[in-house]
């Protein structure tokens, strides 16, 4: 049913690229877009606090709320993007290549900001990657597809230890 669906639905977010930040929109406006569209707040006067308690957990603070996307770092927008999807506290969130772009250096500090999200706020990630090391570290199962197709998947440790497939 529909209800169901809106259900599962309000439990899942995807965490775009930082790109899809809307460069009009100062940070503090960002984050609480969601929160109003899913009603995750029966207090709307609570707003400004929830938003700077969710910027704090992903390593930004209240200096950042007035700002706009163009005045940040490329990891401090990844950082933006993954707190508007934490606003909606999903259960289950979508990460689509979030460190590609990113140099090494920063790729470490958003990989270790998804890995302490993921055991505090017991919230599952499914992460898709093509940096293997990235997707040992981070993950505890994983899928190996070619060509659109699951070729091989279990435990992560299995699967880098002992592949079964040759690619």
């Amino acid at each position: 049913t529909t209800r169901k669906l809106k259900s599962l639905l309000s439990n899942i977010a995807i965490k775009f690229f930082y790109s899809s930040l809307n460069p009009r929109m100062k940070v503090k406006d960002l984050i609480a877009e969601g929160i109003k569209i899913h009603k995750v707040l029966d207090d709307i006067n609570k707003m400004d606090d929830y938003v700077l308690n969710v910027l704090e957990k992903v390593g930004l603070s209240s200096n950042d709320l007035n700002k706009f996307p163009k005045d940040f770092s490329g990891g401090q927008r990844q950082r933006i993007a993954i707190a508007r999807a934490l606003a909606v506290e999903p259960r289950f969130m979508i990460c689509d290549e979030p460190v590609s772009a990113l140099d090494m250096s920063i790729q470490a500090q958003i990989i270790n900001l998804l890995k302490k999200l993921n055991n505090e706020n017991n919230l599952s990630i499914l992460f898709i990657s093509h940096d293997l090391s990235v997707v040992n570290f981070l993950c505890d199962r994983v899928y190996v597809m070619q060509n659109g197709r699951i070729i091989e998947s279990g435990k992560c440790i299995e699967i880098f230890n002992n592949p079964k497939e040759l690619y």
